[in-house]
């Protein structure tokens, strides 16, 4: 699914950290800082006492509340010279929704912990304030931010900590597939992967990973298909430009933006749940990585059916040819569109879901299976695999 999302007047069009005009965290300081950013912030419908005290306060009229949280660093987990301040907003606030959503959670409220360079500007951070208030309000009206802090830092990191209402149900976990369960999943699968290969294909200058010489438009390499994260070392000695990433997401939209600020089917978490979910999580790092994760669980083993993921890798070329033969590896390992994949017994699948396959006995197969043949590669995305150190 696509972002919708434009930048907003404050971020500038190709990073949002390249704003000339407008005063640093420095020359501003916390409080002034904080006093900009709250009117910015979404206020929760489970608030009880927001932003401005030691703790914030939140109902939880169930007695219990599901808690995760994340961390994206600049560098690893992402490059400014790509991603807009807004979109990291979207994206730090559609990562956490999409965990509370996986359990079969209502998502309540965030928590959020910013640290950035002095020389940053406060329009970055405003920024980053806007896109969580417009991927809450996408994904998860009622859901808002309700406090966090801000520190300094040699580089630009987000903290995220989001709570969810179970609303009196039990929780849907990784551990409850069964055998003849079926496999089916909701949100898109291999867009995000797409739209990372073309960022570092088409969006870096300098030499190229060999040392053998200046990288030519539209020839900036060719990372593999599923590999790595935003920090891969796949680029050697290239760094990320910020002028070819505008031009690779004008040309290549649903794929660029389904990386860089997702846009995820966070709504379809509770009725999962009460359509009888036996097992969920998001793919978070590739179909296949999760599909393990999901099958260790439980106990079980997760056999995805060749004409589904064909199914998928055609609605993948048919939004946009540049996969062209790769698209079935973007499918199974490309990771970060953070879909919810989950097993539900025999009978119709809740809306929104579409099958991917089943879950079999252990015994009598690998973790998963493509087919029938054993899938051995499980690719993904893994931050501490391949980063080079760079930033960009």
């Amino acid at each position: 699914m696509a972002s919708d999302f434009g930048l907003p007047a404050n971020v500038h069009p190709e990073t949002g950290f390249g704003v000339a005009a407008g005063p640093t965290l420095a020359e501003v300081g916390e409080g002034e800082t904080l006093k900009r950013i709250f009117p910015r912030l979404p206020h929760a419908d489970a608030e009880l006492l927001g932003p401005g005290d030691d703790s914030a306060v939140v109902a939880a009229p169930d007695g219990r509340f599901v808690v995760t949280t994340d961390l994206m660093v600049h560098g690893p987990d992402f490059r400014s010279a790509w991603s807009s301040s807004h979109d990291l907003g979207v994206k730090a606030a559609m990562t956490n929704l999409a965990d509370v959503a996986a359990m079969g959670a209502r998502p309540t409220a965030l928590v959020v912990a910013l640290a950035a360079p002095l020389d940053t500007p406060v329009d970055v951070l405003l920024g980053i304030a806007d896109g969580l208030r417009d991927g809450c309000a996408l994904a998860a009206p009622g859901c808002g931010v309700v406090g966090g802090d801000l520190s300094a830092s040699p580089a630009l990191m987000i903290a995220v900590t989001a709570f969810g209402d179970l609303e009196g149900r039990a929780p849907v976990t990784r551990s409850g597939a069964r055998p003849r369960d079926q496999l089916a999943v909701a949100g898109d699968l291999g867009r995000a992967g797409a739209g990372l290969w073309l960022l570092f294909r088409d969006a870096v200058v300098g030499e190229d990973a060999a040392g053998g010489g200046a990288v030519a438009d539209g020839a900036a390499g060719d990372a593999a298909a599923g590999e790595g994260g935003a920090g891969d070392g796949a680029v050697g000695e290239r760094v990320p430009d910020a002028g070819r990433a505008a031009e690779v997401r004008d040309a290549h939209p649903e794929l660029v933006s389904a990386q860089l600020a997702p846009v995820v089917p966070i709504a379809l978490g509770v009725p999962a749940a009460l359509g009888g979910a036996t097992a969920m999580l998001d793919v978070s790092d590739g179909l296949v990585l999760d599909a393990r994760r999901l099958a260790v669980a439980s106990g079980c083993s997760v056999q995805l059916d060749p004409a589904a993921i064909e199914l998928e890798a055609q609605a993948l070329r048919e939004l946009d040819p540049v996969v062209g033969e790769r698209a079935a590896s973007f499918v199974l390992a490309g990771g970060e569109d953070h879909a919810l994949l989950a097993t539900f017994p025999p009978g119709p699948l809740p809306e929104g879901f579409r099958r991917l396959g089943n879950v079999l006995d252990r015994s009598a197969a690998p973790d998963v299976l493509v087919g029938d043949t054993p899938y051995a590669e499980l690719g993904g995305w893994d931050p501490y695999d391949g980063w080079n150190g760079a930033a960009g």
